[in-house]
């Protein structure tokens, strides 16, 4: 395997490793950037598929790392992706832990804790939009997507909201095959 792809492979994910505030869903959106625009190692379909596999599998869904990794380089890809991206975070989230737990109740910790939480929400955001894109969703998801985020942000549980989104699609679909 060239060096050169795993040196490329180890400059996309440690810089994503520092920045993923709110954790994976936070970088799916520039990974997916660089994954495919930049350096063409997957296709929009290829990283969806990646996407979903990441989800379905145990364990954190970060793990899309490893798989664009693998399909960039092989194995020794995978190695150097998952590394490279829960490395640098992992090291630099001892060192802030050890500052913040110091830190207590001090008026700095409340403005950074207020600050980044509308930070990785839209972090996460850009992510969910970027797998829509490159899913071509249509309107029907468009429309899921906004009336669950308004939900959601009036106080619903998620649950109840994951709870309705499947019904409603399960009879959807059985209506449309009755019809068919």
């Amino acid at each position: 395997m060239p060096l050169d792809r795993l040196i490329a492979l180890a400059l996309v994910f440690a810089p994503l490793s520092v920045v993923s505030l709110g954790g994976g869903p936070s970088i799916f959106a520039e990974m997916q950037r660089q994954a495919v625009e930049v350096h063409g190692w997957l296709t929009d379909e290829s990283f969806v598929a990646l996407f979903a596999i990441s989800r379905a599998a145990p364990g954190p869904g970060s793990l899309i790392a490893a798989l664009v990794g693998w399909e960039a380089a092989g194995f020794a890809g995978a190695l150097v992706a998952a590394v490279a991206l829960y490395l640098p975070s992992s090291l630099v989230l001892l060192a802030v832990g050890q500052w913040w737990r110091r830190r207590g109740d001090s008026p700095a910790r409340r403005v950074i804790e207020r600050g980044l939480a509308p930070v990785a929400v839209g972090l996460i955001f850009a992510g969910v939009l970027t797998l829509m894109r490159a899913e071509g969703v249509g309107l029907p998801e468009w429309l899921t997507l906004v009336g669950c985020t308004a939900w959601l942000m009036r106080g619903a549980s998620p649950y109840l909201v994951m709870a309705v989104v499947a019904a409603a699609y399960a009879g959807l679909f059985r209506i449309g095959a009755m019809g068919a």
